[in-house]
């Protein structure tokens, strides 16, 4: 069995390895930083991620069971707010986390005091809802350490009524010593360990490294727990989930997990609404999610991955909780099923793993809370009444760092002895019957301030102070008070016959607002007068020089900027006087680094300081001083010694819109200056595009001229012959005057060629276009070009036939093209005459067959099995006069137009004209062209005489 020595010496060692640990990552943190190395593991964007996992307290190891056992899957909402917010990162958090490192942001206190004209009255108020709230959360955790140790120390079943709240632990205290209290033990260990490695640094904006790895290991421990449990419950004490379900369906607490009978949906709303606030306004996860963030990288990671380990808590949750209803008894308590369901059937180094999980869960929480608090509670309560008082630290050149150092530790000794004190004055349950939710719904009361903050810079200073004030008075009077009352200590009359004995204002139906559930009737009345009054006094009120300049910055976080305004405020101070403020509140050697980092930023001498400190250097400062104090007390301080102090709203706001216009002329200046590249980049190309035409041309005319000059050469010398010769052998005469009829007839054809040319690039070529048949176009080509072939010893095979001629399958039978037949015929007999002429093969073969290609085009195709075309003619295969395939030939060249016209033909045509050369084929040699043509319908074909006109089909892209 387990004793209690045994527990408590496991529990220390466990305590102790966090100690350790924590102490290990503060020196690899610390000599990182002396080496300029980067640091790490301790800057892993998956340790940030599962330090926000302080979100599971006790209430979620040990009362989420509890509260599935008795409202079912009401339980789920707690975690699907943060898990929303999470997955929109982006909308709000990144703002969050980008202002707190530009202002040097140390709590949730200090960021709304910041954007509200740096009030110390509306931090000091933020503190004091903080404290109220969370105080009694942190009892609860104490309370629920303290009643697992009792449950699993006494070995036995501890009894609850069932209709008690999700956050009870209605664990009797025993009347025993303090000494000899649970309870009191965990809180003086965890406030060594903050004491210890939670108040290293005077920098309250400076991470702390030890803590936040102890928080992620802890967060490790208490799922991998959970889990145990939870796979414990479904294959240990059953067969397996399907067991688990069949033993569970005749209960009625099972019915509630596994459907929304009797689901309160305002309630969800509600609760909904508070988890995903208290992710945000919890001062220990703005410290973890804002403060402690050392990259705004990590929050992309944390977007997924922190939403993943809530639903792994969740999913071990039920399992859990449906074993405890169905193998526990009635009596038993809901919010220890974790660890009586291991006791119950002799588990008990299984409880004892689980014990252990929940106290990793309650300490996390203790450990970051009281962090958080301190700080509120140093910089915006103590801090500003000690500045005040004639205290031997704030006099003249005494050190205050340390008497600030010295505050947030008696501050954190003050939160866990509160803390502590409350967990024994409750003995009884029923004040913490609702603790969880309730103290969401108060710091909820952040959450209006914050948004308006960042999201609208007509917020006031006056309406956010009045906004929170009223909400929380609505919050102390709809749900503190009721759960007071319900407990005995007081407020039974008012809660009863309502204030002032008016029955209206009785708090739980206030207004006359009746049956709903308390938790929803009190945030209802809470937030949203909190909402209301802000936005109607933020309306009616005028902020001041310094809230408008600080509602810009917010506002316009992502504007670079906005984090300069500050330094336009027009102030000056001694230098001297400026660094010795620094150094009595910061301590020497930051203050100097401070000054030396500054001076070298800006290209100075590392010694140098400036006599008379710029505006910027003094704001600069005060964003420094406020990372340990706030920026409440910052501007406090720094205006004891600065002078000429003008925050002149006009001056700055007129600064402002010159900066804007000046950028927005510069973006337009550079739009301009890009169009302007961008036409003179054209204008470039079109003068290369130019140049090259005026190459072509001079080309082209020189190869025509020269191709006229050859045949009137021959006519000419020919005609001289024949004139000039007396006598002539008739047989001469006769062969002269055929060699002068072939050279006018090529000539004639050349000029016929280049007029063809012409009127196409012109556009005043007619087309008769219509749909043909693909067979009947291959069968003319290849009676026209039949004699050619036979001459040449060429063998012409037509694989394109009408399906009724073929025997077995055709190549392209029926198919049917939009052309013009006389143009098409043009195309292809050169094509054929080409292959025909200039094949070399041992067996010279010419193929012609057809297909379709793709959707709306056929294709003709017209194959040989000669030489190939030699890879350096391809490029200019289809240019004017190009004749490198022929000359390459050894054979009789014509006049290098017949591919270019062919090309052109087949472009207006709306196809395309492409080679596949002998070394890209099915081995078969030779070359093949390939004409696409778009399909016409069959039934269009043989229309008579079709009306000549310019073509229409769309021509394409340039090669």
């Amino acid at each position: 069995m387990l004793t209690p020595s045994l527990i408590l010496t496991i529990a220390a060692v466990y305590l102790g390895g966090l100690f350790l640990l924590a102490f290990v990552f503060d020196r690899q943190w610390a000599g990182d930083a002396r080496a300029g190395a980067k640091r790490g593991l301790v800057n892993s964007p998956v340790i940030y991620t599962l330090s926000l996992a302080v979100y599971c307290t006790s209430w979620t190891f040990y009362g989420a069971v509890g509260s599935a056992a008795r409202n079912g899957l009401e339980f789920l909402t707690i975690y699907l707010g943060p898990t929303l917010v999470f997955m929109g990162w982006w909308l709000l958090l990144r703002k969050l986390v980008r202002i707190s490192k530009t202002q040097k942001i140390t709590s949730i206190a200090d960021f709304l005091s910041a954007r509200y004209g740096k009030s110390a009255g509306l931090s000091a108020l933020v503190t004091v809802i903080a404290v109220l709230g969370v105080t009694p959360y942190i009892a609860l955790q104490l309370k629920a350490v303290a009643a697992s140790f009792d449950a699993l120390a006494g070995g036995g079943l501890v009894e609850a009524t069932l209709d008690q709240s999700p956050a009870t632990y209605d664990i009797e205290i025993a009347s025993t010593s303090i000494l000899s209290d649970t309870g009191f033990w965990t809180a003086v260990l965890m406030g060594a360990f903050v004491i210890i490695f939670g108040t290293r640094n005077i920098g309250a904006d400076e991470r702390h490294p030890g803590v936040v790895a102890a928080i992620a290991f802890e967060s490790i421990v208490k799922l991998v727990a959970l889990a145990a449990i939870a796979v414990f419950a479904i294959y240990g004490i059953n067969g397996g989930l399907s067991d688990l379900f069949a033993r569970a369906d005749w209960h009625e607490g099972v019915k509630r997990l596994t459907t929304f009978e009797g689901t309160d949906y305002s309630r969800w709303l509600v609760t909904l609404l508070l988890s995903g606030a208290a992710i945000l306004c919890l001062p220990r996860q703005f410290q973890v999610a804002v403060v402690e963030n050392a990259d705004e990288r990590h929050l992309a990671t944390a977007g997924w991955l922190f939403p993943a380990y809530l639903l792994l808590i969740s999913l071990c949750v039920i399992p859990i909780a449906i074993a405890g209803l169905t193998q526990l008894p009635e009596t038993a308590n809901p919010d220890l099923y974790v660890l009586q369901l291991p006791v119950s059937v002799g588990q008990e180094e299984l409880a004892l793993f689980a014990f252990i999980g929940g106290l990793s869960a309650g300490t996390s929480m203790v450990i970051m809370a009281s962090i958080a608090l301190s700080i509120m509670i140093s910089n915006h309560i103590v801090t500003p009444i000690l500045l005040r008082l004639p205290t031997p630290a704030n006099q003249g050149s005494q050190d205050f760092s340390e008497t600030l150092l010295l505050t947030r530790r008696l501050s954190i000794i003050s939160i866990l002895l509160f803390g502590f004190l409350y967990y024994r004055l409750t003995e009884s349950s029923s004040p913490l019957a609702s603790i969880g939710l309730i103290s969401f719904a108060g710091v909820a009361q952040f959450l209006p301030a914050l948004i308006f903050g960042v999201f609208w810079q007509g917020a006031t200073r006056t309406g956010a102070m009045a906004g929170l004030a009223a909400g929380f008075v609505l919050w102390v009077f709809t749900l503190l008070v009721p759960t007071f009352s319900s407990a005995g200590w007081a407020f039974t009359e008012i809660t009863q016959v309502g204030l002032f004995g008016i029955s209206t204002l009785r708090p739980n139906e206030l207004l006359g607002l009746k049956d709903m559930d308390p938790l929803v009737h009190g945030v209802l009345w809470s937030l949203g007068i909190n909402v209301l009054v802000l936005a109607l006094v933020s309306l009616l009120s005028k902020q001041s020089p310094l809230e408008q300049l600080q509602s810009r910055i917010f506002v316009d976080a992502y504007d670079k900027r906005s984090s300069g305004v500050a330094g336009a405020i027009q102030r000056s101070a001694d230098a001297d006087d400026l660094f010795e403020l620094t150094r009595r509140i910061l301590g020497p050697d930051r203050a100097l680094r401070i000054f030396r980092e500054y001076a070298a930023d800006r290209g100075l001498p590392r010694t140098a300081i400036d006599p008379t400190p710029s505006p910027a250097l003094i704001a600069h400062i005060e964003r420094e001083l406020a990372s340990s104090v706030g920026a409440a007390s910052a501007r406090s301080l720094l205006s004891g010694i600065v002078t000429g102090e003008t925050i002149n709203l006009e001056t700055v706001m007129t600064l402002l819109d010159e900066t804007q216009e000046a950028i927005r002329h510069s973006k337009e200046l550079e739009q301009k200056s890009r169009e302007l590249e961008d036409t003179a980049e054209k204008l470039r190309s079109a003068n290369d595009q130019l140049t090259r035409l005026d190459k072509l041309k001079d080309d082209f005319l020189s190869q025509v001229s020269h191709e006229l000059r050859t045949p009137m050469t021959s006519i000419r010398s020919f005609a001289e012959i024949l004139t000039g010769a007396d006598t002539l052998d008739p047989k001469d005469a006769s062969r002269f005057l055929d060699i002068i009829r072939g050279e006018s007839q090529r000539l004639t054809r050349l000029l016929d060629d280049i007029l063809d040319m012409s009127r196409m690039e012109s556009g005043q070529a007619l087309w008769q276009v219509r749909a043909l048949a693909l067979s009947d176009i291959a069968a003319e080509t290849v009676d026209a070009m039949d004699g050619l072939a036979r001459s040449q010893q060429v063998a012409l095979i037509n694989r394109v036939v009408a399906e009724s001629q073929a025997e077995g399958e055709s190549h392209g039978a029926d198919l049917h093209v939009l052309a013009d037949s006389d143009r098409l015929k043009q195309v292809m007999i050169n094509l054929l005459s080409n292959a025909i002429k200039f094949n070399t093969s041992p067996n010279p073969t010419v193929w012609i067959d057809g297909g379709t290609s793709r959707t709306g085009f056929a294709e003709i195709r017209i194959l040989d099995n000669g030489p190939g075309i030699p890879a350096e003619d391809i490029p200019t295969l289809f240019t004017k006069f190009s004749r490198g395939w022929t000359e390459s030939a050894n054979r009789a060249s014509g006049s290098g137009l017949g591919l270019a016209i062919s090309k052109q033909i087949v472009d207006h045509l709306g196809g395309s004209l492409t080679l596949v050369n002998h070394d890209q084929t099915d081995g078969s040699g030779g070359a093949t062209f390939i004409i696409s043509l778009p399909l016409a319908d069959p039934q269009k074909a043989g229309d008579d005489e079709p009306e000549a006109h310019p073509v229409s089909v769309p021509r394409p892209a340039a090669e």
